[in-house]
């Protein structure tokens, strides 16, 4: 059997305060973010605890909440608060739409949303080019939410953009939501984006120094900035000049009184399609299903580096950005598209399945049923069924009734986040060795969840396979992904990460083999997130993310000093602190803690 990154449990599971010890044995730019919020949620799920590791968390505890970094605060809230919706998923950060040509632009633009709903859930907005003049109207919530029979109609004309969003740069606040309209000496227009900028603060200072002044804390309107400053004679030669400025992951359309423009960026991260409809309008959208919606042809990708000009002319193209190396972001076809889009010239569905039958391949096990972790393993967890020759049912049923609002920041509401969501079958689960797929893991919490969930309603076994390698990198080009110190993969190892969240085994989709499914076109695709290595050095985010580490490590260099029954209440988990504050790798205690395991 080929070697794959699977654990399988061991007498008595791993000790707490290994568990402490692997959480926080790193250098000091990465102690920060982990001392202060990861190890204390790697302490609580030991069981049981004794009296004195009871104290010691308390005393941790109290580090978290009086801290003041906000970082620092959400981590603790997300942590444990137990907030499923933002605890352990990624998140795509929004889709974008564009017609152009038809008398229902707006309405079909609207339909385009629908179907891209998946790619953002916060908010929605639509801005149309009726008369000359553009008319938005936008909102927070879902597509259905923000858009009614009497709204939409008041969006006329024959062109339209649209956008769907999930914040990862900017607050989930109204005016934040897109797409952007400005007025400029030679019109108005009209962006939306899928994306993120790396090189947004360094632009976002200099704009403002040299007088600009924001009414948003979105990176797209640094871009909208950048078309004003420019001294080019029309829209598109202005857009161009903006486009050269900027760095990192961006998929846009742009909307003017008598044009439409669709750009992407050099290295192509996110996905963006061109398609059209039999009375010759022209769609862009994030994904192939919203051309499905809307009976437009598919057509083709637009090309990294590439802008689409699309006016009562015609179509016009133009590489007015040098292309570099194609990296297409590979977690398109692990999580984020639909599956029944073509992302990237791939079908998402014959990619997961792929991934699914793979696990199967490096990682099998003695099973009676394979489940999914719906709605996203659902695929992958077919093909692992299909290569293992075991049965797939639907042990996990979810409800798409219970929307993010809806849990409210109370504990005993969050107590029940995951049973809201998912519940379990027990005709299905009972007296079954079980293997459960999900897409990934991020934080790890909602994972043991589910596994307790599963083995509550009866498993004799659970046994958990990842459809994707371990996640132990932040993403920086338009996915909401907590920093590294919080990932569970970064900060234990496949063996730790199965005693944390109760597993009888744990395998994930090795690198390797994910490569070789892409084959020769592997090179294209950016998998930072699973190797680190970034195509476009996020040093704008690194070094924010630097100052937060620094803030943290002075705020735990505060609190650790409070004494619990005389000591302090890292050394009364087994640890030396001393080195942890010097910025040396902490020491491992040479012994288990006495009544601690």
């Amino acid at each position: 059997m080929e070697a794959a990154s699977q654990t399988c449990r061991r007498p008595g599971g791993a000790t707490v305060s290994a568990m402490v010890r692997r959480s926080v044995s790193t250098n000091r730019q990465e102690v920060g973010g982990v001392s202060s919020a990861v190890w204390v949620n790697r302490l609580e799920a030991g069981s049981p605890r004794p009296k004195r590791m009871v104290v010691a968390l308390r005393a941790a505890r109290g580090m978290v909440a009086g801290c003041a970094n906000p970082m620092e605060a959400a981590v603790r809230q997300r942590a444990e608060e137990g907030d499923e919706e933002i605890d352990d998923a990624l998140r795509e950060e929004c889709g974008v739409a564009g017609v152009y040509g038809d008398p229902e632009a707006a309405r079909l633009c609207y339909l385009a949303l629908h179907a891209l709903q998946h790619r953002g859930q916060e908010g929605a907005g639509i801005v149309a080019a009726d008369g000359g003049t553009l008319k938005a109207i936008t909102g927070l919530g879902l597509v259905s939410d923000v858009f009614g029979k009497s709204n939409l109609g008041c969006l006329g004309g024959t062109a339209a953009i649209g956008h769907v969003r999930y914040a990862t740069a900017g607050g989930s606040e109204a005016k934040n939501v897109q797409p952007f309209v400005a007025g400029y000496g030679f019109g108005s227009v009209g962006v939306a984006h899928n994306g993120n900028l790396v090189n947004y603060k360094a632009l976002r200072a200099e704009l403002e120094d040299a007088g600009s002044i924001f009414s948003t804390s979105s990176d797209t309107e640094v871009v909208l900035h950048l078309i004003a400053r420019s001294k080019g004679e029309s829209f598109v030669p202005r857009l161009a000049e903006a486009l050269e400025r900027l760095e990192g992951a961006f998929s846009l359309v742009f909307l003017t009184e008598n044009v439409l423009v669709a750009a992407r960026d050099p290295h192509g991260f996110r996905p963006l399609v061109m398609g059209r409809r039999r009375n010759g309008a022209v769609v862009f959208a994030s994904e192939t299903c919203a051309l499905d919606l809307i009976e437009a042809r598919y057509e083709r990708e637009v090309a990294p580096g590439e802008v689409v000009v699309v006016d009562d002319d015609g179509i016009s193209t133009m590489c007015l950005m040098p292309p570099r190396q194609r990296k297409a972001c590979v977690f398109e076809h692990i999580y984020f598209s639909l599956p029944s889009s073509v992302v990237f010239g791939r079908s998402v569905y014959d990619s997961r399945f792929t991934f699914g039958r793979i696990l199967a391949e490096v990682a099998p096990t003695d099973c009676d049923v394979v489940i999914a972790v719906p709605d996203s393993g659902m695929v992958a967890a077919l093909g692992y069924a299909d290569r293992a020759g075991v049965p797939f049912q639907q042990g996990l049923i979810r409800s798409h009734y219970v929307g993010r609002t809806f849990i409210e920041p109370s504990q005993k509401i969050r107590d029940f986040g995951v049973k809201l969501k998912l519940a379990p079958v027990r005709a299905v689960l009972e007296g079954k060795r079980v293997v459960v797929v999900d897409d990934s893991i991020v934080r790890g919490t909602t994972s043991s969840k589910i596994v307790r969930m599963i083995r509550d309603a009866g498993a004799t076994e659970v046994h958990v396979r990842i459809a994707c390698p371990p996640i132990i990198g932040s993403c920086y080009y338009g996915v909401d992904t907590p920093r590294k110190e919080e990932l569970i993969s970064h900060t234990m190892s496949v063996e730790e990460t199965r005693d944390f969240i109760g597993a009888d085994s744990l395998a994930f989709l090795p690198l390797h083999r994910l490569r070789g499914m892409l084959g020769d076109e592997a090179p294209t695709f950016c998998d930072a997130c699973f190797s680190a290595a970034y195509p476009v050095p996020p040093s704008d985010m690194l070094k924010e993310e630097e100052e937060q580490r620094k803030k943290e490590v002075e705020n735990l260099s505060l609190k650790i000093s409070r004494p619990v029954n005389g000591k302090k209440c890292l050394e009364v988990a087994g640890l030396d602190v001393g080195p942890l504050l010097a910025g040396e790798k902490v020491r491992e205690a040479e012994a288990e803690p006495a009544g601690i395991s």
